[in-house]
């Protein structure tokens, strides 16, 4: 079988506003990308959105907290669409010194954190992820070279290829800002000001419809929801 795998990060800053940080992927057959993109389509347009107009965790909204949680229920609904997402919850407690790294280094690193367990040696799969700077394509050389070599990979039968797309591009890419966001904001501490209800209510969703808490670890082969939760080491 033949997989595309959509990955985005939130808060993967530095130096940001955020002790959490979130980076996964949503998992889906090839063959199935298009039917998945149209039932996509279909729910914003039940809510007059247009196709073009990207979903994203920022923009929830009470306004718009049935498109949402639509689109939650869908993820849920349908055995063909996947998740694994790694939580870095103290972000601040980061030691690159320590570990003669760079920041972007470690950002790299915890792409294959969360890469690894997805890769099945009977399975080949795309990567894409979502575009962040100029120097973006070169990191993701790096990051492809790492994922084959580790797997001893080398003719990419298994991992094809990982690139970079621009999120507002391609549907399935919203699921995954959606659920990454939830999960990031789950492991972050905010003040009782910065609270969203509609970004409460999907997290309360997501927690009904996966059956775990979106702050703690979920058994490792678990197929729809994988979360791991990433603990520096000081």
């Amino acid at each position: 079988m033949e997989y595309n795998l959509y990955c985005d990060e939130s808060c993967y800053l530095e130096h940001d506003d955020s002790n959490a940080m979130t980076i996964g992927a949503v998992i889906v057959p090839k063959e199935k990308r298009t039917e998945i993109c149209s039932r996509i389509i279909e729910i914003k347009k039940k809510y007059d959105i247009s196709p073009t107009n990207e979903i994203k965790w920022s923009k929830a909204r009470n306004k718009l907290l049935p498109l949402y949680l639509d689109l939650v229920d869908y993820f849920f609904d349908d055995d063909d669409i996947s998740f694994r997402v790694v939580l870095i919850p103290e972000k601040q407690l980061l030691n690159h010194e320590k570990w003669k790294q760079s920041h972007n280094t470690w950002y790299y690193k915890m792409y294959f954190e969360m890469l690894k367990v997805i890769f099945n040696p009977d399975n080949s799969y795309n990567v894409y992820i979502d575009i962040k700077d100029t120097h973006s394509n070169f990191r993701v050389k790096q990051l492809q070279d790492v994922c084959n070599n580790n797997i001893y990979d080398f003719n990419k039968n298994i991992v094809r290829k990982i690139q970079t797309i621009r999120s507002d591009e391609v549907q399935i890419m919203q699921l995954t800002d959606i659920l990454i966001g939830a999960v990031c904001r789950s492991g972050r501490k905010l003040s009782i000001e910065h609270e969203n209800e509609a970004k409460l209510k999907i997290i309360e969703r997501i927690k009904k419809r996966s059956g775990y808490q979106l702050n703690k670890t979920t058994l490792y082969r678990e197929q729809k929801f994988n979360l791991l939760v990433w603990e520096a080491s000081i």
